[in-house]
């Protein structure tokens, strides 16, 4: 059996590269009831912090299921596919409604995707610390 294992804080060329490409991905959380719950999102990737950002209104479902973890954070996965290249992002996430931070979100959102997101006074970003990360870049 293959493994695409890849070290989340050092990642080779190829997998770093492929997550500063412009592409759709998906955030899964899990539900109250133990469901994943999958979404389309925007994903940035910062291998040096370790964290995974996904920016979204505080009022969605996937901020409230991170809230709903409690402060050790809910486990989530982001993962990105284009033909036979893909990955995955797995850790603990936490939602951080700190201006600051926000704010960092929104500008390597607005680099990797190339367009400034829209004004939203309720905008949170989920913090995922990346414990795992698997693929092929």
């Amino acid at each position: 059996m293959a493994t695409y294992s890849v070290d989340p804080g050092s990642p080779d060329a190829a997998y770093l590269g492929f997550w500063q490409e412009r592409h759709l991905c998906t955030l899964t959380t899990i539900r109250p009831d133990g469901g994943p719950h999958v979404v389309p999102v925007g994903v940035t990737y910062d291998p040096e912090a370790r964290l995974a950002r996904v920016i979204c209104d505080g009022s969605s479902a996937k901020a409230a299921h991170t809230r709903a973890a409690g402060p050790e954070g809910a486990r989530a996965a982001v993962c990105q596919v284009d033909g036979r290249r893909w990955a995955t992002l797995e850790g603990r996430s936490r939602v951080r409604a700190d201006p600051a931070r926000v704010a960092e979100a929104e500008r390597r959102y607005a680099e990797r995707y190339g367009r400034t997101p829209s004004p939203n006074p309720s905008r949170v970003v989920i913090e995922i610390t990346v414990e795992r990360a698997l693929g092929r870049g």
